[in-house]
C-alpha cells in the first residue's frame, strides 16, 4: 500500500491509551496503525523520543466578531488561526453573533465570508443569538441547524447582548427541539450594573474595579438561573469559562439531579488573579475579562476541578484587543467600564496546561488530550472524526516535544495582539509540528501552509 505520510516511532496518546506506533496516513485520514508500517510513503516523520497527540480542538475562540461602536478585535481568521496552529490546535470554533435586528442567516453568511480563505486550521462556527424574534426561533435556527451549526450561545450579561430568562427558555427550547447544545455565558447583568454604578460614584474607575464589579456571587447565581432553566427545556447546556469553587458546586449539583451539564474552564482562572488587575497605571487593563480572575483559593479550586474530572472542556475563550490602541484596550473615557473585556490566549492554552498540569504531576498525559481535545470533539459532534488518533480519523496530529522549554513572549507569538498575559512565564512542552488531515502545516516554528488549507465543518445534530 502506498501511503501520502508515515509518522515514525513516536509515543501516541489518545484521551484513554498511551503507546509506541508508527501511524499511517492516506487521503487525509489515519488508515494504519501498527508497531511497525514496512511501505512506502511520499513522506515520513521521525517521532522518536517525541508524543504524537490529536490536534488540539479550542471550542471558545472569538475572531472577527463586532466588538461595539469603536472597538476592533485584534485577530481576524488569518492571524487566529495562525496563532492556534502554533499553539497545537488543528480546529478552533469561533462564535458567530447576530446583531440586534439581523438576520440570523445574515449573520451567518457574513461571518463565513470573513472565514473564507483565511484558515490555517479546520474551524466550526457557535451561533450566539442576541435577538430572538419568533421567525429566528421558529425558522432560522431550526434550518440552520439542521444544516449543520448545531452549539448555540447566549448571554446572561453585557446589555448588548443578554437576553431575559423568557427569552432564554424560548431559545433553549428551539435549541432542544432542533437538537442542538446550548452555551451559557453566565453572569448576573443587573448585580454588576448595580455594583457597576456605584464604583464609579465613588471615583472607583480604575482598571482593577472590573474585577470587584463581577463578583463571583453574580457568576454563581447565573450559573445555577442558567441551569435551572436548562433543566426546565431539558437541553444539556455548556456553562463556559467557569472561574470559582462555588459555580463549580452549581454545576455539580446539576449534575446529581441527572442534568446534561458540561463544565469549561481557561487559562486566566488557573494562573491569573485579580491582583493583576491592579498592575500600575493602565497595564491591568491588559487582565481584564469577564468573569474577572479570583484569587489563589479559586485557582485552586479550578484546578481540583480539572484534577477531579469536574471539568470536561479546556478552552482558551481567546478574545483579543490589542492593548496600546484606542480601538481596544485603551479606548477613549479612562474608566474600567471602557475597557473591552477579553484577553487573548488561543496560542498558548496548551502549552500551559501541559507544563502547569502534565508535568507537574497534577494530570496524566489521557487527561491531557481529553481537556484539550477529545471532550471538545465529543460534546460538539466532531468525534470520532476530530480528537482522537483512530483509524478512519481525519489525521490530525500535533507532534509534542515534552522536554522542549520556552519562556512565553509575545515577540515569539503569531496573533495580532500586542501582548500576552502570560509574558515571562516558563512552561515546559511545545508543539513541533502540526499536521492538518496529514498535510505538515508547521514544523519547528516554520510555517509551511496557507490559509485556504483550512476547512469548514458541518456537524450532525
Amino acid at each position: 500500500m502506498s501511503l501520502d505520510l508515515i509518522v515514525r516511532g513516536g509515543t501516541v496518546v489518545t484521551a484513554s491509551d498511551t503507546f509506541k506506533c508508527d501511524i499511517g496516513v492516506a487521503d487525509g485520514r489515519i488508515v494504519q496503525l501498527a508497531t511497525a508500517i514496512t511501505d512506502e510513503a511520499a513522506a515520513i516523520y521521525d517521532a522518536r523520543g517525541l508524543l504524537v497527540m490529536p490536534g488540539g480542538i479550542d471550542s471558545h475562540v472569538h475572531l472577527a466578531q463586532p466588538s461595539g461602536e469603536g472597538v476592533e478585535m485584534a485577530d481576524d481568521f488569518a492571524s487566529g488561526t495562525r496563532s492556534a496552529l502554533f499553539g497545537g490546535n488543528t480546529t478552533v470554533m469561533p462564535f458567530c453573533l447576530q446583531e440586534k435586528g439581523q438576520s440570523l442567516r445574515a449573520a451567518v453568511d457574513a461571518y463565513h465570508a470573513k472565514a473564507h480563505n483565511n484558515c490555517l486550521t479546520d474551524v466550526s462556527f457557535h451561533l450566539i443569538i442576541t435577538d430572538p424574534t419568533p421567525a429566528v426561533l421558529g425558522q432560522e435556527l431550526p434550518a440552520l441547524i439542521a444544516a449543520g451549526y448545531t452549539s448555540v450561545k447566549v448571554f446572561m450579561t453585557y446589555e448588548a447582548m443578554r437576553l431575559n430568562d423568557a427569552e432564554i427558555l424560548a431559545t433553549m427550547d428551539a435549541a432542544r427541539r432542533a437538537g442542538a447544545v446550548m452555551l451559557v455565558h453566565a453572569e448576573n447583568e443587573d448585580v454588576i450594573r448595580y455594583l457597576s454604578d456605584a464604583h464609579v460614584q465613588a471615583g472607583n474607575i480604575h482598571a482593577k474595579a472590573h474585577a470587584s464589579t463581577r463578583p463571583i456571587a453574580a457568576e454563581r447565581e447565573a450559573t445555577h438561573r442558567a441551569l435551572t432553566l436548562a433543566e426546565v427545556v431539558d437541553v444539556p447546556v455548556v456553562i463556559v469559562h467557569i472561574s470559582n469553587g462555588p459555580t463549580i458546586d452549581e454545576v455539580s449539583r446539576a449534575r446529581s439531579r441527572g442534568q446534561r451539564v458540561i463544565a469549561e474552564t481557561c487559562p486566566q482562572y488557573l494562573l491569573l488573579t485579580k491582583d493583576d488587575l491592579s498592575a500600575d497605571g493602565w497595564e491591568g487593563a491588559k487582565y481584564v475579562c469577564s468573569p474577572p480572575p479570583r484569587d489563589r483559593e479559586q485557582q485552586d479550586a479550578c484546578w481540583r476541578g480539572l484534577e477531579t474530572g469536574v471539568f470536561d472542556l479546556f478552552s482558551s475563550d481567546h478574545c483579543p484587543f490589542r492593548f496600546d490602541d484606542t480601538a481596544g484596550k485603551k479606548r477613549p473615557g479612562g474608566t474600567f467600564v471602557h475597557i473591552p473585556n477579553g484577553i487573548p490566549g488561543v496560542e498558548t492554552r496548551m502549552p500551559i496546561l501541559f507544563s502547569e498540569g502534565v508535568k507537574k504531576g497534577r494530570i496524566d498525559l489521557n487527561r491531557f488530550v481529553a481537556l484539550t481535545s477529545t471532550n471538545h470533539a465529543k460534546t460538539y459532534g466532531l468525534y470520532p472524526q476530530k480528537g482522537t488518533i483512530a483509524i478512519g480519523s481525519d489525521a490530525d496530529l500535533t507532534i509534542w516535544n515534552p522536554d522542549l522549554s520556552r519562556t512565553i513572549r509575545h515577540s515569539n507569538l503569531h496573533d495580532n495582539c500586542d501582548y500576552t498575559p502570560y509574558e515571562g512565564l516558563e512552561v515546559s512542552g511545545w508543539p513541533v509540528a502540526v499536521y492538518l488531515r496529514g498535510q505538515l502545516m508547521m514544523k519547528d516554528d516554520v510555517l509551511l501552509g496557507s490559509g485556504s488549507d483550512g476547512a469548514y465543518l458541518l456537524r450532525p445534530a
